[in-house]
């Protein structure tokens, strides 16, 4: 009998519920998939509890990499026995599972040269990163960036990008141990922004000037201090916001504090063309598959733990990827 976690209703962890599911055969443009490893991601705590609001009862997770077990009627971008991984939104909700039915057009076919461990750690983050990286910025060698959670799953993957592109890369931790794992994944300069000031250390590294741009995943807690790290018409994105929503303000303040700019987008707007999709996974995957991007599994899980996962993930005791291994 096939496995997953399922909601019925929103809360803390405790919520979470593993237990049997019937599969069924796959309808027209659908499959049926067999997972292998899911991924875990911030994200799925805003289903749990409620940020993100889901039709109830409905299953988490959106990101897993397996087999194409069966095809239904009209599917003709995957076959049986195909190695795929995936990630979205809504159409890929229910990745906490061992088997499961899913729109042919959200799979993407593996490479040989990238483990079903290794996707389902890194489709999500990656494509992020991917996106991140190659579409929201004109990046040129000598920029420089401020990375918060550089220590994190996109924290590392952003970080060791934004080297390859000549970037100098400022990032933000919260203990001496995640300084020490961000260092090694070529962050030039690491703030503990448990005993500094971001913004300060910022202006000091860059002789009062700031950054580029900063990648800001926290929200509320560090808003203020990632504009004030920011260069005159510097860019500000919101890709995040772990420590809760950012309250209203009034847009004014970019302009006080020197023409800035600032976006919030989401990683389903980056791949919703089919063509970009494939253009920023191939690209993604031809850094991960001749070692120019290491992906960094931390944390391995069984299904049946996911409320641990969840409890962890949100203690943020967690670094690098976690995963679900079946």
């Amino acid at each position: 009998m096939a496995k997953a976690v399922r909601l019925y209703e929103t809360g803390g962890p405790q919520v979470l519920r593993y237990e049997d599911i019937d599969v069924g055969a796959p309808g027209p443009g659908e499959v049926r998939m067999r997972h292998v490893a899911v991924g875990l991601n911030y994200a799925d705590t805003y289903f749990r509890n409620g940020t993100y609001p889901i039709p109830l009862p409905n299953g988490i997770g959106v990101e897993a990499a397996g087999i194409v077990q069966a095809v239904g009627a009209g599917v003709t971008s995957v076959a049986e026995g195909d190695r795929v991984t995936y990630t979205g939104f809504l159409n890929t909700l229910g990745a906490y599972s061992t088997e499961r039915l899913i729109p042919a057009a959200a799979l993407i076919k593996l490479p040989e040269t990238i483990s079903f461990e290794t996707a389902a750690a890194m489709t999500m983050r990656g494509l992020t990163s991917a996106y991140l990286m190659r579409r929201i910025y004109p990046f040129t060698a000598g920029d420089s960036i401020l990375l918060h959670a550089a220590a994190g799953g996109v924290g590392l993957i952003v970080t060791q990008w934004a080297k390859l592109l000549g970037l100098t890369v400022i990032g933000t931790v919260s203990t001496d141990a995640k300084a020490q794992i961000a260092r090694d994944h070529g962050c030039d300069h690491v703030i503990n922004y448990s005993h500094e000031d971001v913004a300060s250390r910022v202006r000091e590294l860059t002789a009062g000037v700031g950054v580029n741009v900063v990648f800001d995943s926290v929200g509320k807690d560090t808003f203020m201090s990632s504009l004030d790290s920011l260069k005159r018409r510097g860019l500000m994105v919101c890709v995040g916001t772990a420590s809760g929503t950012i309250p209203p303000f009034d847009p004014q303040l970019l302009a006080m504090k020197g023409s800035l700019n600032l976006t919030r987008p989401a990683l389903a707007d980056f791949i919703a063309d089919p063509a970009e999709k494939a253009a920023l996974a191939g690209e993604l995957f031809d850094l991960v598959g001749n070692g120019h991007i290491k992906i960094e599994i931390n944390q391995h899980y069984a299904l049946s733990d996911a409320v641990q996962a969840h409890r962890d993930l949100e203690a943020r005791k967690t670094t690098g990827s976690s995963i679900f291994v079946i």
